[in-house]
């Protein structure tokens, strides 16, 4: 936990002095799985019933708030090279910003179906 909340200080210090979205995902997984197709990557907010293997971790942040659906089609450009089904944002939120801004911030795991 204590490397999660590590890793989203960082990104979030990079984006701010960016100003730059940044999506990073890290292959945690064994093995080789074929890429899928972006649009069918399913962005996820509850744990699904269907067995599936965790290929890695996902760490998003710096998009404002009117940008949820670029934020999500980010995410799916990246996880699906690693053979993605779907993304589990397990935790997220926003960062306030100067003269009432805000970006978010998000949390997860990329899965494969079984």
């Amino acid at each position: 936990m204590k490397t999660i909340t590590r890793t989203l200080a960082l990104f979030t210090s990079i984006a701010l002095l960016a100003g730059c979205a940044v999506v990073d995902v890290t292959k945690t997984a064994k093995g080789f799985y074929n890429p899928t197709n972006p649009n069918d990557v399913q962005i996820l907010k509850t744990v699904p019933q269907q067995k599936y293997i965790e290929l890695g971790t996902v760490a998003v942040n710096g998009f404002q708030v009117s940008e949820t659906a670029k934020m999500h089609n980010a995410i799916r450009a990246k996880a699906a090279p690693l053979g993605a089904n779907a993304v589990i944002l397990t935790t997220d939120g926003m960062i306030p910003g100067p003269y009432g801004s805000a970006t978010m911030w998000a949390t997860g795991v990329a899965i494969r179906y079984q």
